[in-house]
């Protein structure tokens, strides 16, 4: 595995959407889901809105891999679970950059609920 660069960091964590799409057992991706990305540190994050049970997400934690588009930026990562101390400032970065979008829909990515939700996008090696 690599690590993001300083301009990945910023083009994809300061994108509106990403479109994430895990890997099939063949290799092929399947279709892209849009969804919301924040960054915290030197890290990306994604959390399903829609329970455990949103098939984009039982499709990523599945496979392990997939490939992610956001801010002009395209690579291969790896979906990984992350630490118990990364929630809090999540929701943080959560609030900063959707509360514009209200609470009703924002607090589908925000709170404990979310915890088993959340994936880490690790970029892939070159």
């Amino acid at each position: 595995m690599s690590t993001w660069t300083a301009e990945d960091l910023d083009r994809i964590g300061g994108a509106e959407e990403l479109k994430i799409a895990s890997r099939r057992r063949d290799g092929s991706l399947r279709p892209y889901v849009t969804i919301w990305v924040v960054r915290s540190g030197d890290d990306l994050y994604v959390r399903s809105a829609y329970g455990p049970g949103n098939p984009w997400f039982v499709r990523a934690k599945a496979s392990g891999v997939g490939r992610i588009r956001a801010g002009g930026v395209e690579r291969d990562v790896a979906f990984e679970e992350p630490g118990a101390d990364v929630h809090e400032a999540l929701d943080a970065a959560y609030h900063v950059k959707y509360d514009r979008h209200g609470p009703r829909i924002v607090g589908t990515v925000v709170g404990p609920k979310v915890v088993e939700t959340t994936l880490r996008l690790v970029p892939a090696g070159d």
